[in-house]
């Protein structure tokens, strides 16, 4: 009898009250979301419910040291937002313009380039550069915006006296094969021991000396440095392993250029695994800063013990064994670290050159891992397969990375942001984790469009959606009534009426 007194407009009206209240908490949420990265309703639901509901997390600490706790994790996702400079970086004129001349795109963007002058004018500077002409000019050089303009002053110096920093420039932005570079970073060497032996004698002398010194001190290395990338990309790796061991010996307290990544790289090549698990030893520990190279090289090497028979049939029927759980363990460990690289190791996403700066964690370091590292992947039988079967498991250890993390730190959430500045336009960003709509923003987003669809076909076809109205009602209640005709039928008819007057 109600629903028979029930009138078109009283549907309509209920209809398009219900998609109007949708529309306003859709519209709330969205907004939300789309300021803070979170849903409002569940934020509520986990804050405010859930602790009158009895559900408290059993593993926080008290107040004060959970607070202690996230001022840490603030301290370190800062820190862990820092660019690096990339140590495996490749040369602009012989390898970078070549690309923009094939190609007709830009594999460097201007945030890139202005960190790479800005790191020039760290190492390659100094406030006394105004007492020699040359020094002076090349100051200026690496302030210019306009390559060739860059080149002119370093070519002016050179007119000067030889210049270290005017060959460097040279090398790194006029040569357009790798041998001319090479060429022209031997004469930066000739230029640049000169100088720090001067500089070497004098630096007691006073903070100007001194600062002389630190400068000469950093052209060296990063002279020596690229000569070992340079032997390393014509086909003289072991030339190159010397060049970077006696490197690390002479000035060992230089971990800002990451020698030691160039050298696990090289050591690679040769398949020299013995010694790189020596630098890995050295560089893998607690107290170091760590890296995808680091933490993907010590996975190839636990992978390489067990790969070549590893099968994910046999794995499941007799379990895995103790070789096989430390490399999935190391693999898990490198994957929580970096979780872009595995894409790019199983040619899931395709590669582009390296950015001149990485972030860690980030997609871009995974591009710089994945640009020099792939072919050593490939080259230990099964490495990659084992990868494939394994490295989706690190996910379901840390459902939620951005709160906490298992083996580090919980994942900074500035790197899809720095990454986007740092890799090309026409890259696709690798995004961890995905962040994807709420479940109450499309429930309110399919409830609204019901509720509105309702209401237009109630408005246009009353009797009909009366009638649809009805056999749906009938419908839902169907197995009800099922119900109580059955008991009515089983129970007495005595038990049943008193039951009905209570």
């Amino acid at each position: 009898m109600f629903l028979n007194t029930l009138t078109p407009k009283f549907y309509v009206a209920l209809t398009g009250t219900s998609s109007l209240i949708s529309g306003l908490i859709l519209i709330f949420e969205w907004w939300y979301f789309r300021k803070y990265g979170t849903s409002f309703i569940e934020q509520v639901s986990v804050s405010h419910l859930r602790p009158l509901l009895g559900g408290v997390d059993s593993s926080s600490p008290s107040n004060s040291n959970t607070s202690n706790g996230e001022a840490d994790s603030n301290r370190q996702s800062v820190s862990e937002c820092k660019v690096w400079r990339n140590p495996l970086n490749l040369f602009r004129g012989a390898e970078y313009n070549r690309y923009t001349w094939v190609t007709g795109r830009e594999p460097l963007t201007y945030y890139d380039m202005n960190l790479s002058a800005q790191d020039h004018q760290t190492f390659f500077t100094c406030d006394s550069d105004h007492l020699r002409p040359a020094d002076a000019i090349m100051q200026k050089a690496w302030r210019e915006r306009n390559p060739q303009a860059r080149i002119s002053a370093a070519h002016e110096a050179l007119e000067l006296e030889d210049c270290a920093t005017a060959y460097i420039l040279l090398a790194e932005e006029e040569a357009t094969t790798i041998m001319e570079a090479e060429r022209l970073f031997k004469q930066a060497l000739k230029a640049g021991e000169s100088c720090y032996r001067r500089s070497q004698q004098l630096q007691h002398h006073g903070t100007q000396y001194e600062a002389q010194h630190r400068r000469d001190t950093n052209v060296l290395v990063y002279i020596k440095r690229r000569l070992a990338m340079c032997s390393r990309k014509l086909g003289r790796t072991r030339e190159a392993v010397k060049m970077m061991r006696d490197l690390m010996k002479e000035f060992p307290l230089l971990s800002m250029f990451n020698i030691h990544e160039n050298l696990l790289e090289s050591l690679l090549e040769l398949q020299n695994y013995a010694d790189v698990q020596a630098v890995l030893a050295k560089y893998d520990d607690i107290s170091l800063p760590k890296s995808a190279t680091i933490c993907y090289t010590a996975a190839l090497l636990k992978a390489r013990a067990v790969s070549d028979k590893f099968s994910p049939e046999a794995a499941s029927r007799r379990g895995l064994s103790t070789a096989e759980m430390n490399a999935v363990e190391a693999i898990h460990r490198a994957v929580e670290f970096n979780p872009h690289v595995p894409k790019y190791l199983l040619e899931m996403k395709s590669l582009i050159l390296p950015p001149e700066h990485i972030l860690k964690r980030g997609d871009s370091e995974a591009i710089a891992y994945a640009f020099f590292h792939l072919q050593h992947w490939k080259r230990v039988e099964g490495a990659l397969n084992l990868l494939h079967c394994t490295w989706e498991g690190t996910f379901r250890m840390i459902p939620y990375p951005l709160e906490k993390g298992h083996l580090f730190y919980p994942y900074p959430i500035c790197t899809e942001t720095a990454d986007r500045e740092l890799l090309p336009m026409f890259h696709e960003v690798s995004v961890y984790p995905k962040k994807e709509l709420p479940f109450f923003i499309l429930f309110t987003a399919g409830l609204c469009s019901f509720t509105a669809m309702l209401a237009l076909l109630t408005h246009q076809f009353p009797e009909l959606m009366g009638v649809f109205a009805k056999a749906f009602l009938s419908t839902l209640f169907a197995p009800l009534n099922f119900i109580m005709e059955k008991v009515e039928s089983i129970l007495p008819s005595s038990l049943w009426h008193q039951l009905t007057r209570i």
